[in-house]
């Protein structure tokens, strides 16, 4: 996690506040110790930066496998603490790992739908719903806004908006069996906190790819 701690070291935090005239609101609901998992929408390939910004604390992220196939983006992803899961592929070894993090009283963070591609429909996985299950942890739903004008995936354009960090009441999880139907539930209710906190700030505005 070098890099990670490289960046707060370099006053990234304060500079990434001010280009984007970031607002956060609602940190005080991110646990200041223990594990959670923070849940949020997944609009840019900037978004593990900008949510790290919504605590002190470092954030570990499950990332897509893929993109540890290029040398040089594995040192990034591994200098962030980041580690690799096959999506879709019920990856057991990388889920062994969050629930270890987990039971070490670290913070993960999940983007829930699993791709920044601006498709129309993108909808919440629900690994983060089974991890919570497994291990009791709470899930915190945090909605990102105007980072897809940041840097807009698909059609590579570069912006400075605005950016909000929108974090909200910690969804408890009792420890249980992660059975699909109560996964779903929860993920569920993550997702429908998710697009409450976004709503007063419409649709993201990106350059949809219409599904075939």
């Amino acid at each position: 996690m070098i890099l990670y701690r490289f960046l707060n070291v370099c006053g990234y935090r304060p500079a990434a506040r001010t280009l984007f005239r970031m607002e956060i609101a609602g940190r005080e609901r991110i646990p200041a110790e223990g594990p959670c998992i923070l849940v949020a929408n997944h609009e840019s390939v900037i978004d593990p930066f900008v949510l790290g910004l919504a605590t002190p604390r470092i954030v570990r992220f499950m990332a897509k496998a893929e993109l540890w196939q290029s040398a040089a983006v594995r040192t990034v992803m591994e200098g962030f603490g980041a580690f690799p899961v096959d999506r879709g592929r019920g990856d057991f070894d990388a889920f062994g790992r969050a629930g270890r993090l987990l039971a070490d009283g670290e913070i993960l963070g999940i983007f829930g739908q699993g791709t920044c591609l601006p498709l129309r429909r993108r909808p919440f996985m629900r690994g983060a719903a089974r991890l919570a299950l497994e291990t009791g942890s709470p899930l915190v739903p945090v909605s990102l806004v105007g980072t897809e004008q940041a840097v807009r995936p698909n059609r590579l354009k570069l912006g400075l908006p605005r950016i909000r960090v929108l974090v909200g009441r910690p969804v408890e999880a009792a420890r249980a069996r992660p059975t699909v139907a109560s996964a779903r539930e929860l993920t569920r209710r993550v997702e429908e906190a998710i697009a409450e906190l976004r709503r007063p700030y419409g649709e993201p505005r990106h350059a949809w790819i219409e599904d075939a």
